[in-house]
């Protein structure tokens, strides 16, 4: 075999002859700490059509490329300085362009674009977000259930822990001594945090990727923190579970709205019913897909279905009792048997989502 120089593909293609408007790609390029290939007719575009992970064409040369009939692909953006028209959105749809970038306005979206190939592209990661119905309703223990059971399945994994005065989610897994980051040490993280830098910082647990408290006494996580580590884990996992509070605060309601679907877990019977009741009027407000999981004993003899309809939510799962997990836990043991009662449920909510991974269900 001849020995020949390769060049490797480009990361992000920048194709544009406007100096200005190449000008400006470039500095959001260095922001992100990206390094482009940079094509400034359309020869050099379509050379490189197929190569890059992320092509940003420029609105010059848009209408000459539509002209060629490109292959369709993904991955392609259009960037310009022009006022929004419909006209600019038809070139861009002529190119097969999943979105239009005017700068400066919307320097920052395009910014976050060009970032997003250094984590090896945009995951579309499964957000499940879990919270009591009342106290002690076990969304803490389900979350973490759900959580294991996914990284089992060979699904990367991320377990965020959103409620700073519940003790600390590592404490129900028996790792509370794992080395790595706690919150407190992101509760400056503003704007984006590096995905991949953000995953090697956390404690791992069989894989498992946690973000937890430790035993300081801060009560309180910025909604920015949380903006920020949410995006970052949601770049670079396949599943992510955060356990929030049930109070409302700013972080929690961040968590809410990016959850994909959010799981208010509430016992079967009639005091825990009319407690998470009286929660749901806000979450509704926050959480675009909000489902109930009813949880066993059902000391009033309420039915699951019974619970469902008392909140007028849809009913994700059944969670029944598991009579020796209290004291596992206590002694550091966290192990959701796959047919236990709540193995059993957090495999029901994976794959109500098609989270089958990489070993059946």
């Amino acid at each position: 075999m001849d020995n020949l120089s390769l060049t490797p593909a480009p990361a992000v293609l920048l194709a544009t002859a406007d100096e200005m408007l190449l000008d400006d790609l470039l500095r959001l390029a260095a922001a992100a700490e990206v390094v482009p290939r940079v094509e400034n007719d359309l020869l050099g575009l379509r050379r490189n059509w197929q190569s890059a992970a992320l092509v940003v064409v420029g609105q010059d040369l848009v209408a000459p490329l539509a002209r060629t009939q490109p292959v369709r692909r993904t991955g392609v953006l259009l960037a310009g300085v022009e006022p929004r028209d419909d006209d600019l959105y038809r070139r861009a749809l002529s190119i097969g362009a999943e979105g239009v970038f005017l700068l400066p306005g919307e320097e920052g979206e395009l910014g976050d674009k060009l970032a997003d190939t250094l984590d090896g592209g945009v995951r579309s990661a499964v957000t499940l977000a879990f919270v009591g119905g009342c106290g002690g309703g076990g969304a803490t223990t389900l979350a973490s259930a759900v959580a294991v059971t996914g990284s089992r399945r060979g699904l990367r994994t991320m377990l965020i822990d959103g409620d700073p005065l519940g003790g600390g989610i590592d404490l129900a897994l028996g790792s509370e001594t794992g080395i790595g980051t706690r919150w407190p040490g992101l509760l400056n993280a503003a704007g984006r945090v590096s995905a991949a830098a953000l995953r090697s910082a956390l404690p791992l647990i069989d894989g498992l990727a946690v973000l937890s408290w430790d035993r300081g006494d801060v009560t309180a996580l910025p909604p920015e923190a949380m903006r920020s580590v949410l995006g970052a884990a949601q770049r670079s996992s396949d599943l992510v579970v955060v356990d929030l509070p049930r109070r409302a605060d700013p972080a929690a309601e961040e968590a809410f709205v990016r959850a994909t679907a959010t799981m208010l877990v509430v016992p079967r019977d009639v005091r825990s019913c009319a407690a998470a009741a009286r929660l749901v009027p806000p979450l509704r407000e926050v959480a675009g897909d909000l489902r109930v999981v009813a949880r066993e004993p059902g000391l009033s003899g309420l039915s699951a279905v019974d619970v469902a309809e008392y909140l007028s939510l849809p009913l994700a799962a059944k969670l029944g009792f598991e009579r020796d997990l209290a004291v596992l836990m206590d002694k550091g043991r966290f192990d959701p048997r796959p047919r236990g009662p709540l193995g059993r449920a957090a495999s029901e909510l994976l794959d109500l989502f098609g989270l089958y991974g990489l070993m059946a269900a």
